[in-house]
């Protein structure tokens, strides 16, 4: 790194822990790499991540795996259409007490480190809003108190691609609280192999795995990540891209500002946790479409011939 108040050593230290994590995690995870990468490249822009896959593909797995190496506490909210708000934020509740009854707080699931919001599209949009004020404020307001969410603080949520009954479409304002959109393919033929033979063999499924990154080892690598250098003209290609999908014709509307951000935060990520000391263009483009693509909207015509928001931003690219 080019700062001179950095620590080299300290810099070193939290990346060689970083390639430790992943290495740990695909103890359990078969293939996959790419969107490793991206989940972590989250959690070291201190954002939100959205993964999107058919059933069965690890999702689950992944973020709860990484939770366990990074000392992060960990919590699921499995989204039903009854799920109520406060069943993630938590709850006042009657105890009894010396000196008679007493309303005391239950904290809900949202506070955790990492908190995986399982099938967030079959929650109603009253209990996905329950959400907004947690990813954006790191806060939650409950029986009349605002309260603070840990730090770090993390929202993984899973939605299946196909639209099934008892699913809500995520409102605009809240895919845009995610950094990135992750989108989770079947395995390849080997990969397919091995998890057969590595989750079959055994009655327990459950694959140990060890510690690699205290959780303030984590925070300090956020503000790592902050101080990798961009180049003006990198930076430049970011803003033109993002400003580019205002005007596409095959677009009903682009990305706000906020993509701009979160694509070069995302991009100095992936830059350190190559080992770079600064950014390159191939990190902008590697995490364009994570970025992006749940950011614009294809207009009708364009959906209708099969164009897909990633051909869209791959061609501005």
């Amino acid at each position: 790194m080019t700062d001179d108040t950095l620590d080299d050593d300290e810099v070193d230290r939290i990346q060689e822990r970083l390639a430790a994590v992943r290495e740990e995690v695909r103890k359990r995870l078969v293939g996959q790499e790419a969107v490793l990468d991206q989940v972590l490249a989250c959690l070291l822009a201190d954002g939100n991540a959205l993964l999107e896959s058919v059933p069965g593909l690890g999702k689950t797995m992944l973020v709860r795996t990484i939770a366990e190496v990074t000392d992060c506490s960990f919590s699921r909210v499995q989204n039903t259409p009854d799920l109520m708000p406060s069943d993630i934020t938590g709850t006042e509740i009657i105890r009894e007490t010396h000196d008679g009854r007493e309303f005391t707080f239950e904290p809900g699931p949202i506070f955790a480190n990492v908190v995986l919001a399982d099938e967030i599209n079959r929650a109603t949009p009253k209990t996905q809003a329950a959400l907004l004020e947690a990813m954006q404020e790191r806060q939650v307001t409950a029986g009349g108190e605002t309260r603070h969410l840990p730090d770090p603080f993390f929202v993984l949520a899973t939605q299946n691609p196909v639209e099934q009954d008892g699913t809500y479409p995520l409102p605009e304002a809240q895919k845009d609280r995610f950094l990135a959109k992750v989108l989770v393919d079947y395995p390849d033929e080997a990969s397919e192999r091995e998890i057969v033979d590595r989750y079959t063999g055994r009655l327990d499924d459950t694959i140990p795995v060890e510690q690699q990154l205290a959780t303030a080892d984590l925070l300090r690598a956020q503000e790592l990540v902050r101080q990798v250098p961009i180049a003006d003209d990198i930076r430049d290609r970011v803003v033109e891209l993002v400003r580019a999908t205002r005007t596409a014709d095959r677009l009903e509307y682009g990305a706000s500002p906020r993509a701009s951000m979160g694509l070069v935060v995302l991009s100095k990520a992936r830059a350190f946790m190559a080992g770079r000391a600064h950014v390159t263009g191939e990190d902008v483009e590697a995490m364009a479409r994570p970025v992006l693509r749940h950011r614009v909207v294809v207009d009708f015509r364009a959906q209708r011939d099969g164009v897909t928001a990633d051909i869209v931003i791959g061609d501005l690219l």
